[in-house]
């Protein structure tokens, strides 16, 4: 759209009640305030086009949003990746015009039609950002409070990234250096991840992370006072956070105090030692006529006259849909230059970091483009055959203490379970503070071993912010009962296919007396329905080993290891059939392989077990053995990958002409009869555990050697019948204590 031709410049027309920003320190001129109110007509427009979304938040922000793009950050529209970028999260993801109209004036290469399609099949303009789906979008938001608590994630990363790259230079002179700024809304700080991310970010001293709180008071419910009557800034300062107040209404009317704001943010860049929480007092929808400040305009097309009423007091054409003037878009796109000019200052001290220290450089190469070093995998321990056994998570913890030294991206903790887990890499510092490291943990800010707190929530948020930093390689560990507290994180983990991976152990009853509560029973099964998730339950210490190598390899996806308390007996290998040694555990990198095979070239019927049950399969197979059943143990570590492999490869290892199949796992059966078949048998848990020693739970919920052969002879004699879809059908389970449940 052409200039509007006034004689007053660019702004004439804007209602003289609208009291204009206060932005001489910023430096704003007539162009600037239009490009503002171009941004408040668009979102209007855009929603109303769509009929649904939620214009407010991205009116009243307009000016925070356009003062960040066009002077505080620096960004580089032409390289969205560029490593000394500041990075910048969008928590309250359904007000994701706030971001696309950001993108589409600073020429991210969004365009005018893309605003235009907002919330349409196949635009770049989805109700909420989505990582990798457009350009400029650093991260998936819309759970409110996981965009500023993976942005804890993201802040611990850089730093962690500045100990790996570049640990001697003065603060502030680093190439790595960079800010991570956040808008967050009223639901953002209401949800509890937040606090839990706050809490450590402030324990933390993340002096690069800075959070602008849209302080509205309005929610869908409308008026917040409902519900949410804290003082967030005594508890942000509570956290340690340097806390702002900047406040458009505090004089009785409404100015967008623009200056004011800037001055809070270089307070807040000045400011290294703690995290910065900057609130905004905004009225949402400014200026609206009739439906600023309310819950309508929270999550709702404002509707035409509303629309058209709102374009006349900024001084738009109230018919005219999508107006941008091209002078506007011109003096807007000269960001394209600024960040150009920030790209060429900062590319040589980047080049002189280069040269100065060559091995950081390649380690920053090899990171970049996500390669392992040379002869990596020869790091991985091989763990003798051993009857008396090893816990599972011992053996990862023992993985991961032996690819210490070898992959320095890989980094980790628990969430205040280290000594259960085993998630601690053996004489690696802590990442924290050094006034905050304990005799325990002796630390440093450049630190490797993650301390989350009792802070499962966070703590996989911060996960994704760790992996959307893109360097470095975190793990972080649990009992696998709590990740359901992570499960949300895990969701968009796998939505944005983040190489994560969580350390889930105590993965059954077999963790024994901590009883029900602690012992998962329907969480293998709900983690296995989250598509791209990758659910890894290896059987013996070799397995693990290769597992988590499996895991590793895998850049597109998280992946989570249940793993056992109790000492499982490290399998001698080498074999596959008849008597003898078993089958490599290389065969685990597949998903299912034959462990033990039958002693003829057809099984009479195949046991299928995951991690602890699988030596509960191989037992089974000696009893079956005496009364001349032929079976085949199958090692199913990982449903997923096994999904993964050809179809051939499948058949050979479930051939499709043996129906008689039984699964054993200790946890609902849920998933397992697109494996077993019609004529399968599961041997599962359909109630929930007890306290108990775990030899104790196993035989009185009847997942032993007995229960699986009993299942197998079943399983054979049903297959012997007619087809019957969908399988036979049996009465109903017990709820507790009694016989196992084999169904």
């Amino acid at each position: 759209m052409a200039p509007r031709e006034t004689p007053n410049g660019p702004n004439d027309g804007r209602d003289p009640r609208l009291a204009p920003p206060r932005a001489d320190a910023a430096g704003w001129g007539p162009l600037d305030i239009r490009a503002v109110d171009t941004v408040r007509v668009l979102a209007a427009d855009a929603v109303q086009k769509a009929g649904h979304g939620h214009p407010g938040t991205a009116m009243s922000l307009a000016p925070l949003a356009y003062l960040l793009f066009q002077q505080v950050m620096r960004h580089d529209p032409a390289d969205d990746q560029w490593l000394g970028r500041d990075r910048f999260v969008l928590s309250c993801g359904h007000s994701s015009l706030t971001l696309y109209i950001q993108l589409y004036l600073s020429g991210y290469g969004m365009e005018l039609t893309d605003l235009e399609a907002l919330r349409t099949w196949g635009s770049a303009t989805p109700g909420h950002p989505e990582y990798q789906h457009s350009r400029g979008v650093e991260i998936t938001t819309g759970p409110l409070g996981q965009g500023l608590a993976s942005a804890v994630g993201m802040a611990m990363a850089a730093r962690r990234e500045r100990g790996l790259l570049d640990p001697d230079a003065p603060a502030g002179t680093s190439p790595f250096d960079h800010h991570v700024y956040v808008v967050a809304s009223d639901g953002d700080l209401m949800e509890g991840v937040t606090s839990e991310a706050s809490s450590l970010a402030g324990h933390q001293e993340l002096g690069n992370l800075i959070v602008f709180y849209d302080s509205n008071h309005i929610s869908i419910e409308d008026d917040t006072d409902i519900s949410f009557s804290e003082d967030v800034t005594a508890r942000y300062a509570a956290y340690g956070w340097q806390v702002q107040t900047v406040d458009f209404t505090r004089t009785g009317d409404y100015v967008e105090d623009v200056d004011a704001l800037l001055a809070a943010v270089e307070a807040a860049k000045n400011e290294r030692g703690r995290p910065s929480l900057i609130l905004l007092r905004t009225i949402i929808g400014w200026p609206a006529p009739t439906k600023q400040n309310t819950g309508k305009a929270h999550g709702s097309a404002l509707g035409d006259e509303e629309v058209a009423a709102t374009k006349k007091l900024l001084g738009f054409d109230p018919d005219a849909d999508f107006a941008v003037e091209d002078d506007v878009l011109e003096h807007a796109r000269a960001v394209r230059e600024r960040g150009a000019e920030a790209r060429r200052a900062w590319e040589p001290r980047y080049q002189e970091w280069r040269s100065a220290h060559p091995e950081r450089a390649a380690l920053l190469d090899r990171l970049r483009e996500r390669r392992f070093p040379e002869g990596w995998r020869g790091s991985l321990p091989v763990f003798d055959a051993d009857p008396r056994g090893i816990a599972t998570r011992k053996a990862s913890g023992d993985v991961l203490t032996a690819l210490a030294p070898v992959l320095p991206e890989l980094w980790g903790g628990s969430a205040d379970l280290a000594g259960s887990n085993n998630t601690t890499m053996e004489g690696e510092p802590s990442f924290v503070p050094e006034s905050k490291q304990t005799g325990e943990f002796p630390g440093n800010p450049y630190g490797r071993t993650l301390h989350f707190g009792i802070r499962e929530h966070a703590m996989g948020a911060i996960l994704n912010g760790i992996a959307l930093q893109s360097l470095t390689r975190p793990y972080g560990g649990t009992f696998l009962i709590f990740s359901d507290y992570m499960r949300p994180a895990v969701r968009l983990a796998a939505l944005m296919k983040l190489p994560v991976t969580y350390v889930w152990t105590h993965d059954s009853i077999g963790l024994g007396e901590d009883g029900p509560t602690h012992q998962p029973v329907e969480q293998l099964a709900a983690l296995r329905a989250i598509p791209g998730l990758d659910v890894v339950r290896p059987a013996d210490a070799n397995e693990t080993a290769v597992c988590w190598r499996t895991v590793l390899e895998h850049h597109d996806r998280p992946a989570g290891l249940a793993l056992t308390r109790q000492p499982l007996p490290v399998l001698e290998r080498g074999g596959g059939g008849g008597e003898g040694a078993y089958a490599p555990a290389e065969g685990a990198a597949r998903g299912g392989y034959v462990l033990a095979d039958s002693r003829g070239d057809t099984p009479d019927v195949i046991l299928v077990g995951t991690g602890s049950e699988v030596h509960i399969a191989l037992e089974a197979r000696e009893s079956l053995a005496a009364d001349g059943i032929d079976a085949r143990v199958v090692s199913m570590p990982c449903r997923e990958w096994f999904a993964d492999q050809p179809c051939a490869y499948q058949d050979e290892v479930l051939p499709p002409g043996v129906r008689a199949r039984v699964s054993v796992e200790a946890a609902v059966a849920q998933g397992w009869r697109d494996v077993v078949g019609d004529a399968g048998r599961t041997v599962s848990l359909e109630h929930f555990g007890a306290s108990a020693p775990y030899e104790r739970l196993y035989e009185e919920f009847g997942i032993t050697p007995r229960a699986v052969a009993d299942a197998a002879r079943e399983s054979v004699r049903a297959a012997s019948g007619p087809v019957r879809p969908g399988g036979e059908r049996h009465g109903a389970a017990p709820t507790g204590g009694g016989p196992g449940d084999i169904g």
